[in-house]
């Protein structure tokens, strides 16, 4: 476990370059707040899911992520209740028990020619294989890229201090992601959170590490 507060330390190769890096809580929390400015389109049936599918087919670089409903008792268990992608004009909310038909969606998460970023997948993509087997492709880790440039942190907050220079706010990941009508907020963080992945990807790509 890490201390409370880890000092930010940076170490520096033979050739000078640095090597090892992390952000520690304390500047994180130091960086301005932000969040998504751009459009939120909630695919609320299956055409308006239908729909927003044929438009992110149209992108090459997906932000992923979702939310499950918090478990508080132990073997409590919770499936995935929202799919998140971000694209470059919109992010797409999909809220999954509203859809008679799931196919056309996880046909897209199996398409390997659309990348599909975020952070912490793994339990993600075993949560959706869950409710709907599938074949995920596309699939990047983003912490993996990092940790092989010598980036110490992996999480969605601390990479997003340490590449994009601001805070996002993590007080709507525990609110219940399985309700019918999600909240402002809940709508907002969610949306934040599939659009902060895309962006650091891209960083990763203008370093040239993917």
């Amino acid at each position: 476990m890490r201390p409370a507060k880890e000092p930010s330390t940076t170490t520096a190769d033979e050739s000078g370059e640095e090597s090892t890096r992390r952000i520690d809580k304390e500047t994180i929390n130091k960086l301005p707040l932000k969040t998504y400015e751009g459009p939120i389109i909630l695919a609320e049936d299956q055409a308006a899911m239908e729909a927003a599918v044929a438009d992110l087919r149209k992108e090459a670089i997906l932000g992923f992520d979702t939310e499950s409903r918090p478990a508080f008792k132990k073997g409590e268990n919770y499936g995935v209740s929202l799919l998140q992608l971000a694209g470059t004009r919109a992010v797409y909310l999909f809220q999954l028990s509203r859809y008679q038909d799931l196919v056309p969606l996880f046909q897209l998460l199996e398409d390997p020619a659309i990348v599909k970023a975020g952070v912490a997948i793994h339990d993600d993509i075993r949560k959706l294989n869950e409710l709907h087997p599938f074949t995920a492709a596309g699939f990047i880790e983003i912490a993996d890229i990092t940790q092989k440039s010598g980036i110490v942190n992996t999480g969605l907050r601390s990479l997003t201090a340490f590449f994009l220079g601001f805070r996002i706010s993590k007080r709507a990941q525990v609110s219940n992601w399985a309700r019918q009508k999600l909240t402002p907020a809940q709508i907002q963080y969610a949306a934040t959170d599939a659009w902060t992945s895309r962006r650091l990807y891209e960083c990763c790509q203008q370093r040239g590490w993917v």
